[in-house]
């Protein structure tokens, strides 16, 4: 997994680069905070699920199924945003952790089409320097390797996710200037 502060990424820069007419800022909020969620599987370690299991890390709650049902739970939690958008935007955030663990050097792959399927999968190109799974030794983990997962996070999430943002920030302003 990349670390879990550069899942917030893809809906920061679509948020940054829509704007606050289209994501506001509790829409925004939502969508870093649900592209963290997928994460949060590694408390069912604690009681008892293998890391192979589907209800461990990278299973089910890394699946499109689980994007789509959080997506759902959004619109009835936040009257913020056209549906649509709210739906869509919180869609993207959540599976993209999914997909961005998909790009990572090491761990499991991902569960994607669970339930469809329990079949892990990574991309074929796993350019990021996996992030160390939550363990007794993270903090020493992280600290040694930290040099590297600043590197690739950077290079391939978040400067992709900047350029993404300032893409969409120009095109906004310049459908506005007409």
């Amino acid at each position: 997994m990349p670390t879990i502060i550069s899942h917030a990424a893809i809906p920061l820069a679509l948020g940054l680069g829509l704007g606050d007419a289209r994501i506001p800022r509790p829409l925004l909020l939502t969508g870093i905070a649900t592209s963290m969620l997928p994460d949060a599987d590694v408390i069912l370690m604690r009681f008892g699920a293998t890391y192979d299991s589907i209800w461990s890390h990278r299973g089910f709650s890394h699946s499109i199924a689980l994007a789509l049902l959080v997506a759902a739970a959004a619109l009835l939690l936040r009257r913020v945003a056209r549906p649509p958008t709210a739906f869509a935007f919180v869609f993207i955030a959540t599976v993209s952790h999914g997909l961005l663990d998909m790009l990572t050097n090491g761990g499991h792959g991902v569960a994607i089409f669970w339930p469809l399927s329990d079949q892990r999968y990574f991309f074929d190109w796993r350019p990021i320097q996996v992030a160390p799974l939550v363990t007794n030794h993270f903090v020493s983990r992280l600290a040694s390797r930290a040099g590297a997962l600043a590197w690739t996070e950077g290079l391939w999430i978040w400067l992709p996710a900047a350029i993404v943002a300032m893409a969409l920030r120009s095109v906004r302003k310049g459908g506005a200037a007409q």
